[in-house]
C-alpha cells in the first residue's frame, strides 16, 4: 500500500533532484523511495554487506572488518 507523505527540502534541492530523477528516466517519488528501502535494508544486513563495502569489494583484504574501515576512517580524517 502506499501512502502520501509531505517533506519540507530547499526549492534548489528539490529541482535538482527533480532534474536527476528526469536523466535517469524515473520519477522523484520512486527515487526517495529506492533509497529509503537501502536504508532500511542496510539495517537489517551484516555490516559486511554495506553498500561501502560492497564498492570497495576486491580493494580491501577480505579479512578486514567494517571496526577497522571506520578506525582508519577517524585516524585519517579525524
Amino acid at each position: 500500500m502506499q501512502s502520501k507523505l509531505t517533506v519540507r527540502v530547499d526549492h534548489d534541492l528539490i529541482q535538482a533532484a527533480k532534474r536527476y530523477a528526469s536523466r535517469r528516466k524515473t520519477s522523484l517519488s520512486q527515487l526517495i523511495e529506492g533509497y529509503l528501502k537501502t536504508l532500511s535494508v542496510i539495517q537489517n544486513e551484516p555490516a559486511g554487506t554495506a553498500p561501502v563495502l560492497q564498492r570497495l569489494s576486491g580493494i580491501l583484504p577480505p579479512d578486514v572488518t567494517i571496526e577497522e574501515i571506520h578506525q582508519h576512517w577517524d585516524a585519517k580524517y579525524g
